[in-house]
């Protein structure tokens, strides 16, 4: 079973490279959280690196700082985009690693949650 990297475990911000169909990388910094040798994080199913995700899952996945800077090894990894009734748990991850995550109205159009596997 694979596990998160310890260059990744315990970071505050994760660089999530996703793909275009042309194969070129897209460098998007997020929050994230740990449970269970997985990694989650929420996003809104109307941005382009959902639906990136949605054609290609397989990405790469690197701790960063806020504005996306990387400061360590890129590791391959799969990302799955999860059902509604995962929601609520992922939710209470992320709420509880970020206090910034708590404040509703900045997360209003947040409706979908994934799941990082790393390779």
């Amino acid at each position: 079973m694979a596990t998160v990297p310890a260059e990744i475990h315990g970071q505050r911000y994760l660089s999530l490279a996703t793909f275009r169909k042309s194969g070129v990388a897209v460098y998007t910094p997020i929050w994230f959280a740990e449970d269970n040798h997985k990694l989650y994080f929420m996003t809104s199913s109307k941005l382009g690196k959902y639906k990136r995700i949605r054609n290609q899952p397989q990405v790469k996945i690197a701790p960063c700082t806020m504005r996306g800077k990387i400061t360590g090894p890129e590791f391959p990894a799969t990302v799955r985009i999860l059902p509604t009734e995962e929601f609520v748990r992922v939710r209470r991850l992320i709420n509880a690693k970020y206090w910034l995550a708590r404040v509703p109205f900045l997360w209003r159009n947040t409706d979908a949650y994934l799941e990082i596997t790393p390779a």
